[in-house]
């Protein structure tokens, strides 16, 4: 980061949730921010084009276009600036969204002060330029092609096409099931311990692990993981290339 102040655009279509996310990360200590508000997607859209912006937090559901179909827009002229959604709108509904335009993190707005607090951490990781956390769901440059979405409870709510077909079932099969019915024993031990505590702090990991299909056979996948403020998961992943991997230690 530079020493001059971080800019970020906040967008959402009922200006006092706009203004609030606004107040919230200028009164914050943990980075110099000067923000500006938009309650227009398309007037927002305009001053991403025409003027610098270090970061974009955006609401998913308003009207003229969504903050996804936003995003996509921008990708056009910065393919890189960080996009951060802060919607009430459930990650299930709009999962295989956020990973084909390649949003850089999500936060659900249900989560009272809670909720923004968890919007900062992110805003901050996601301009200090971390790798795991700054480059969207395309992590490390490999495409995280399946996407699911799994309930506090350990299981299964939204299963794309994609993810079921990777490990072998039918998206319907797997939703009510419980994530472990994916990985082997140890891979199971490696996300417990080391990827769900880092998550449930609020970080995004991104990392290696191993996957089980239902044929009994297993592969090598890279995987994505970060959590909604009310303790959902967000899972993308992809068979990695090669042979040999194994999750990380």
């Amino acid at each position: 980061m530079t020493d001059d102040p971080l800019r970020v655009l906040c967008v959402d279509d009922e200006p006092g949730l706009a203004d609030l996310v606004a107040a919230y990360l200028e009164r914050d200590d943990g980075f110099d921010c000067e923000t500006t508000v938009e309650t227009d997607p398309n007037a927002a859209l305009e001053r991403i084009r025409a003027e610098a912006f270090d970061c974009v937090v955006t609401d998913y559901d308003m009207p003229a276009r969504t903050g996804v179909e936003l995003l996509a827009s921008a990708r056009e002229t910065h393919p890189e600036l960080p996009f951060l959604l802060f919607s009430a709108t459930e990650p299930d509904e709009i999962a295989a969204e956020m990973v084909r335009v390649g949003v850089t993190d999500y936060v659900s707005k249900n989560g009272g002060s809670e909720a923004y607090t968890t919007l900062i951490r992110r805003v901050g990781h996601a301009m200090d330029g971390d790798e795991e956390r700054s480059d969207g769901f395309d992590a490390g440059g490999v495409s995280l092609d399946g996407v699911c979405t799994v309930a506090p409870d350990g299981t299964f709510e939204y299963v794309c096409e994609e993810y079921g077909e990777l490990y072998g079932y039918d998206p319907e099969d797997l939703v009510g099931e419980r994530w472990q019915r994916l990985h082997p024993d140890e891979a199971v031990e490696h996300i417990r311990t080391d990827v769900l505590p880092a998550v449930m702090e609020g970080d995004r990991w991104t990392g290696r692990s191993t996957g089980l299909r239902a044929d009994g056979s297993t592969f090598p996948e890279s995987k994505m993981v970060s959590t909604t403020s009310d303790g959902r998961l967000l899972i993308s992943v992809s068979e990695r290339g090669g042979s040999g991997a194994r999750a990380d230690d």
